[in-house]
């Protein structure tokens, strides 16, 4: 199951990082390069948001990481390592003004929560939600915006410029209402869509991602 979820956290990673630079290119930035928080929570979210950090990084981004909490587990460990080692700063503490985020970055992505969070947000992605919130440079938010129902969404949560579904659209998805959706992650097997009913577009070509809006 380890290697199924490293394989599937790779994968996804390189899908946000692909949609990133369709929907914010390097070219689209006069200003030099062009600079991306990536905030990441503790799953496989947050695993998702480090490896697209890496690729970013590669692709001429100058991301940022804010970890507050890192689980136990060799997967995150060795992805953090692989950030760090290309020379993407981790910082220590998450900016409470939004002034300050819209002032130092140009781009924001949600990796916090994904489809199986439940309950209510603890500290500090409680604080760092509320920052998000009133921040105005584009987030694009992994999967579901981090603090929304699977199903029901979230209409006083965060709003997201894009949205990356991954594997499918959830049903939450209905709710969003920024600029882009769309879908990532071309590695669903057929009996897995046929099992569970999955209408899933047709990828053109090679591509791994494919837009919805």
């Amino acid at each position: 199951m380890s290697f199924v979820i490293k394989d599937l956290c790779l994968l996804s990673g390189y899908s946000i990082m692909l949609l990133m630079l369709q929907a914010y290119p390097v070219s689209s930035f006069t200003s030099g390069l062009p600079t991306v928080l990536v905030i990441c929570g503790p799953g496989n979210n947050g695993g998702d948001g480090l490896v697209c950090a890496r690729h970013l990084k590669l692709f001429g981004y100058e991301p940022a990481i804010f970890y507050p909490k890192r689980p136990n587990k060799t997967l995150f460990e060795n992805l953090t390592t692989q950030c760090q080692k290309m020379d993407i700063p981790f910082l220590s503490e998450f900016p409470q003004e939004a002034e300050v985020i819209d002032g130092a970055y140009n781009l924001a992505i949600d990796a916090i929560f994904g489809f199986s969070f439940k309950g209510a947000v603890r500290e500090p992605f409680g604080s760092i939600l509320n920052t998000l919130k009133r921040i105005t440079i584009p987030i694009a938010s992994v999967d579901i915006p981090s603090g929304w129902d699977v199903e029901k969404g979230n209409p006083e949560g965060l709003q997201p410029d894009m949205l990356i579904s991954l594997t499918a659209p959830k049903q939450s998805a209905v709710h969003f209402s920024g600029r882009y959706h769309y879908l990532g992650g071309r590695f669903v097997p057929l009996a897995l869509q046929k099992k569970y009913n999955l209408s899933l577009p047709d990828y053109p070509g090679t591509e791994c991602v494919h837009r919805l809006l």
